[in-house]
């Protein structure tokens, strides 16, 4: 399909930079985690460090996905749909977890990187396979705004993260 071979190479970055950022997420959780000094609560670490690996998981799924050689636009937007309809619901469970959880008291910026962003991105997902079926280009170019949204949140998040760590540590007793 030629209109989704137009969008190969930003795929093809967004997908290895989202595969990168999964592979030193991992290593710098493991480097946090192996830390002597420090004890973190394992509600805040899976609310706060687990959407970041969804987030790049699933930009790196769709790059996948929209890269490969589909024969009609129609399996991608049903793809890309449910991504965003598990997406929209995912970012309700984080919010939900982030008031629930007791050992961090979340802020503004919190609130704007876990939840309001990530819904943005996922419901634009889900609105652009809508808009697929009348007005392609633009839903794909709403696709792609949704993908780099969540990179960018990924970074910003995993970034948050270990200047957390470094800057919070405290000594186990």
């Amino acid at each position: 399909m030629k209109t989704l071979a137009a969008w190969q190479n930003f795929y093809v970055i967004m997908g290895s930079s989202a595969g990168a950022l999964i592979g030193l997420q991992f290593v710098v959780l493991s480097l946090v985690a192996s830390k002597p000094l420090t004890r973190v609560d394992p509600d805040a670490a899976s609310t706060y460090s687990t959407p970041t690996i969804i987030h790049f998981s699933t930009v790196l799924t769709l790059a996948a996905i929209l890269t490969s050689p589909w024969p009609a636009i129609a399996g991608p937007a049903i793809v890309y749909g449910l991504l965003g309809l598990i997406g929209v619901i995912y970012t309700v469970m984080v919010a939900r977890s982030m008031r629930r959880q007791t050992a961090y008291r979340p802020e503004f910026e919190d609130w704007l990187f876990h939840v309001v962003l990530p819904l943005v991105a996922y419901a634009t997902m889900l609105a652009s396979a809508i808009l697929t079926f009348w007005e392609m280009q633009s839903a794909l170019f709403g696709v792609a705004a949704a993908v780099l949204l969540l990179l960018l949140i990924g970074i910003h998040n995993a970034w948050d993260t270990v200047t957390y760590h470094v800057f919070h540590s405290k000594k186990v007793e």
